[in-house]
């Protein structure tokens, strides 16, 4: 090995020390500081940190930095050019900004320099050759399809000199000056110039690194701890177990009964329980002082399942028992329903624990302060609820904590929870130092929550007419060791459970259980995603079984207004779900008009290629679909469509007071800033906070910048979960920016004597009765008068009941549906999705660009949700510990999207806006798994599906 690294990185010569065992992308990012290049893995699986290494795309987290010596190396950074003190963007960044492929970005400058190389090689690309291109780069918010509109718009942009094109995303029905029109993110250059910064790029002087020593066992108790030699290793500053803690002993967000870490004679509960923190001067003697901790265990028997765990004379895994919470819904009377029914189905379902596998994964900074106060720097999901929680273990008053969101690479509801922010503020207190934890892919995998593996069984009784009149179900949710949001999220599952159909008697028992699986909490679905799978499911085996066609089937028994749901709320206003099944029904027969049926391939076509041609085909019955894809292996290929419709609360819900504030201010300069916690991941919050203002205020959106996630400088936005951050933090925002507006109203009427009602707002300039001031004059003149230009305003959502008790349980619903056509193989039982049909009733689209980003990132974790995904735990013991053992679906899984906006307003909401975030992904499964049966005749009953069980039950079926 040389001493030194000699290399050129966009364009700038570096001559460096060369340190042992190094990669490129440490080298970027921690000696130069080019943070631009991501870390999602240290297992080259998901591409983040591509860079350039002699024009050749490589991934810089495996690359030994020695081999780069000599070498010309070109990352996100080095792509656009800065001309006369502006960013001239390339028209690859430029595309995906402009195209909304830009969502959390922690995946994008993977992506854009995956396809800055073949474009170098390849001006005139294919949507095939994008595809193979990437099939490597992964993207968790998974807006595939716009990914790759955006590398063809920026080829023809090369190619022609002509400005990148943009796409053509229809505005809002409900008109409105900026809210209902297409806007880019305001955060979206700084991502695809590699500027962003993410916990992890962030470095305070004197930092030091810490790691968390994990029990590796899922049930026991621990007997011994000695820390003695990782204490005695040079550069280690501080080891503590649960004797350092200086007041609680235990964090949750419902109930306290996560241990900050496990004490000697207490009870381990699952594998990634803590034992003890370690800081160090750098990362790698963190990690081998862990590794010096020693620990002796007495074994306990492990609970693996939630249905396990609530059988007679088991292990009781807390005080309490292995009941978190027994969850019920009654409405009717259940013996008369199965007494009128004319025919009872009963099925059981299962699906597995899913991770969020978010690229970016989990980071917090302690910083403590000369004050005595306390800075966490984190991604997270609900800063307020870290900052109680962090003040709580250290026994201070919460004014000593400061929370102060980072930039989160993806969240799904994975960063709700308590991850290393107490550690931190631990380590960092006792060192009066900066300390850093950083988990890497494996630590991720093992320790944050999970969604919940279910067992759920339904049974439904219906009229020969198609009228369903009862629906019973019985469901298990698997919570892990420790609660989390597990009861919020089987209580979602559980109220949702019969479906969005207006039954008359409908009964729902569910038993949320400790088990010894790493815990599990909130997930984009919530628990809806889970009972979704077992109804929709339910409804096709129904209407197979009244021989009613499955569309009609969800057309009789639709709520609509008027309905009651199954938790005794009428639905007054705002259900769109008949709209979303007529138009995703309309949309798929252009198709197909016979969906349902079996299309097999013409054997006359084989080795045809798949992409965009079309060809003959031919239903079972002779007849002939509209068109069909051509496929390489048609003669064991059938194609048939799948349809699904779930329903999905916006908001709390369920009694808790459900608020956010906001607060909008008028600098001097005459821009506004408009504040909230509320946490932006990805999902476009803070483009509908700051077009929101921008409404109010009637400017452009530009003229509005926006801060979130600092619990110093910005009011409680509450969580960011349960798809409620655009109605309430939406609403915050609208009516902090009406109080100002107000106030700047009675200012000019009091100068000018004139009525209030005398004064107009218009581009940015107020006028009253001919005369007329710009923002910037008015902040003046109202500070000349002892005014501040500032609202702050809190909005609580409508009151809701609890469940149980009748009335409003949630103040809004959205509603979806979505049809997947699906090409299954015979021989094999693979199965791919071809296209996706996802009608929405979002109420009013606040954005439309950001909303397309939801559907097609909804629809493809839908997508892996159905196929390829799984957290895989034997016995307690993580198997799925490295993203190579977990399928994420990549672009070249990525089906035909086609999204429809449904707005059926809400009177409470923004401009009539109710949430999108969930409903985008909760049809797609059993529209897919629906298809696969009407394909192939194969029920699947248990995720995600298995095509070696699809094949074998087909070859069974036909030898017979």
């Amino acid at each position: 090995m040389n001493n030194q690294i000699s290399l050129t990185v966009n364009n700038i010569q570096h001559t460096l020390e060369a340190k042992p065992n190094e990669t490129l992308s440490d080298l970027l990012r921690y000696r130069l500081r080019l943070t631009g290049t991501k870390i999602g893995c240290d297992e080259a699986e998901c591409g983040a940190c591509t860079v350039l290494v002699d024009g050749e795309p490589v991934v810089s987290c495996i690359y030994p930095a020695e081999r780069a010596d000599g070498k010309t190396i070109v990352t996100i950074e080095g792509l656009a050019q800065r001309m006369h003190e502006e960013m001239k963007l390339h028209p690859l960044q430029e595309a995906f900004v402009e195209h909304g492929a830009v969502q959390c970005g922690f995946c994008i400058p993977g992506q854009i320099m995956t396809a800055y190389a073949l474009l170098e090689r390849n001006p005139n690309p294919t949507k095939d050759d994008v595809r193979f291109a990437l099939k490597d780069t992964l993207c968790r918010c998974a807006g595939y399809p716009t990914i790759e509109n955006s590398i063809l718009a920026a080829a023809e942009s090369l190619r022609t000199g002509e400005p990148v094109k943009k796409p053509h995303i229809p505005d809002s029905i409900h008109q409105h000056k900026s809210v209902g029109h297409t806007h880019t993110r305001h955060d979206g250059v700084d991502k695809v110039i590699g500027t962003a910064m993410y916990t992890d790029d962030l470095v305070f002087d004197g930092m030091l690194f810490a790691k968390a020593k994990r029990a590796m066992i899922p049930h026991g108790f621990l007997t011994k701890l000695d820390i003695s030699k990782a204490k005695a290793l040079p550069g280690v500053v501080a080891v503590l177990t649960a004797d350092d803690i200086p007041a609680e002993h235990n964090h949750g967000l419902v109930i306290y009964d996560w241990p900050v870490m496990v004490g000697v004679g207490e009870r381990v509960r699952y594998v990634g329980d803590a034992i003890a923190i370690v800081a160090a001067e750098t990362s790698e003697i963190a990690e081998q002082a862990s590794a010096l901790i020693e620990a002796e265990f007495d074994l306990q028997p492990v609970i693996t399942n939630p249905v396990q765990a609530r059988q007679e004379g088991v292990p009781q895994i807390h005080e309490k028992g292995n009941l978190l919470k027994h969850i019920k819904v009654r409405k009717g009377d259940m013996e008369k329903g199965f007494a009128e029914a004319d025919v009872i189905l009963e099925h059981t379902f299962h699906t597995p624990m899913y991770d969020h596998a978010f690229i970016e994964p989990e980071c917090s900074i302690g910083v403590p302060l000369a004050d005595g106060r306390m800075e966490i720097y984190c991604g997270s999901q609900i800063p307020y609820q870290d900052r109680t929680q962090v003040a709580r273990i250290m026994g201070w008053d919460e004014s000593r904590v400061r929370v102060v969101g980072q930039l989160m690479g993806g969240g799904f509801g994975g960063k709700e929870d308590i991850m290393g922010q107490i550690h931190v503020a631990m380590l960092a207190h006792v060192t009066q130092r900066p300390v850093k934890m950083l988990f890497d892919r494996h630590e991720s995998l093992l320790v944050h929550p999970k969604r919940h593996a279910t067992q759920i069984r339904v049974k439904v009784g219906a009229k020969k007419n198609g009228r369903i009149v009862v629906c019973e179900s019985e469901l298990y949710g698997d919570t892990g060791a420790y609660a989390s949001l597990g009861e919020k999220v089987m209580t979602r599952a559980t109220t949702h459970s019969a479906g969005p159909y207006d039954i008359e008697h409908v009964r729902a028992d569910c038993y949320a259980m400790y088990t010894n699986n790493p815990p599990a909490g909130a997930f984009r679905g919530f628990g809806v995603t889970q009972s979704a799978f077992a109804v929709e499911s339910m409804m096709d085996m129904l209407a197979e079984k009244l021989n009613i066609e499955p569309v009609e089937l969800r057309r009789m028994n639709a709520l609509h207004v008027g309905s009651v749901t199954n938790t005794g709320q009428l639905l007054r206003e705002s259900v769109g779900l008949m709209e979303c099944i007529d138009k995703v029904d309309a949309e798929m027969r252009k198709h197909n008009p016979l969906p349902f049926k079996p299309v097999t391939v013409s054997s006359s076509l084989s080795g045809a290629t798949r992409q965009g041609s079309e060809v003959e085909a031919r239903v079972a019955d002779g007849t002939r679909p509209s068109t069909a894809l051509r496929s390489p292996q048609d003669g064991n290929l059938v194609r048939a469509w799948g349809f699904a419709a779930a329903y999905k609360n916006t908001g709390l819900g369920g009694g808790a007071p459900d608020k956010a504030g906001a607060e909008v201010e008028l600098y001097d300069n005459g821009t506004f800033e408009v504040r909230s916690s509320s946490a932006e991941m990805g999902q476009g919050l803070v483009t509908v906070m700051r077009m929101i203002v921008a409404e109010e205020m009637v400017v452009a959106p530009e003229q509005v910048k926006v801060l979130v996630m600092d619990t110093d400088l910005t009011p409680n936005g509450g969580p960011t979960t349960a798809s409620r951050q655009t109605y309430v933090t939406g609403n915050a925002s609208r009516y902090a920016a009406k109080t100002l507006r107000d106030a700047i109203t009675a200012t000019m009427a009091e100068k000018y004597d004139v009525k209030p009602e005398q004064i107009r707002f218009e581009n940015g300039i107020v006028h009253a009765n001919g005369h007329s001031m710009t923002y910037a004059e008015v902040a003046k003149e109202m500070k000349s008068m002892g005014q501040h230009p500032r609202a702050l305003y809190e909005y609580e959502a409508p009151k809701t009941q609890p469940l149980g008790t009748g009335g409003d349980m949630h103040f809004a619903f959205s509603f979806g549906v979505q049809a997947a056509e699906v090409e299954v193989n015979k021989l094999t039982g693979e199965v791919r999705v071809l296209r996706v049909i996802s009608a929405n009733d979002v109420g009013m689209a606040v954005n439309p660009l950001g909303l397309q980003g939801q559907v097609e990132g909804g629809v493809m974790m839908g997508l892996g949700n159905a196929l390829t995904e799984e957290f895989i735990i034997d016995n307690g013991y993580v198997v799925t510990d490295h993203l190579a053992r977990y399928r994420i679906p990549g672009i070249m899984l990525t089906p035909e999207i086609t999204s429809i906006i449904v707005e059926h307003p809400t009177a409470d909401g923004p401009y009539g806006a109710k949430g999108v975030g969930e409903i985008c992904s909760i049809p797609t499964t059993p529209a897919i798994t629906n298809a696969i049966y009407n394909a192939v005749g194969v029920r699947i009953d248990k995720l995600p599906v298995d095509q070696e069980m699809i094949a074998r039950e087909i070859w069974e079926r036909e030898e017979k």
